[in-house]
């Protein structure tokens, strides 16, 4: 299934909560990708072996395998696919959160975020 489409861009929105789920989804749709949304890593992770992405925005904190546990199947079975990852959170009181978010190298935005600050990291892909 995992094949290049260079004529659309797909995006997976890993969040648990449906408010931001489609406040992202509505956001980067207007800037053109075509959006799937996965209530928590489990999900994602059915999503990901079924489809290739071109951006995973997955929130830390998740129901039944969180954003730190999804990140490395992805590493494991997906290794491309890391490069695309953006993280979301609103803990970095949380020194597992902190450690694990330097450790990936990979950006990630502090909730709450503006949809500006959306844009200008999708846009830095």
């Amino acid at each position: 299934m995992w094949q290049e489409n260079p004529e659309r861009k797909f995006a997976l929105i890993i969040e648990d909560e449906p408010a931001i789920g489609r406040a992202c989804q509505r956001i980067l749709t207007a800037e053109g990708f075509e959006v799937d949304i996965a209530g928590d890593g489990l999900i994602a992770k059915e999503f990901i072996s079924k489809k290739s992405y071109d951006l995973c925005l997955s929130d830390i904190r998740l129901p039944k395998m969180n954003g730190m546990e999804l990140y490395r199947h992805i590493e494991q079975e997906y290794p491309g696919l890391t490069q695309k990852v953006i993280f979301t959170t609103g803990d970095l009181l949380s020194k597992d959160t902190r450690k694990f978010l330097k450790e990936s190298e990979r950006p990630f935005l502090l909730k709450p975020f503006t949809p500006e600050q959306l844009r200008s990291v999708v846009k830095e892909f």
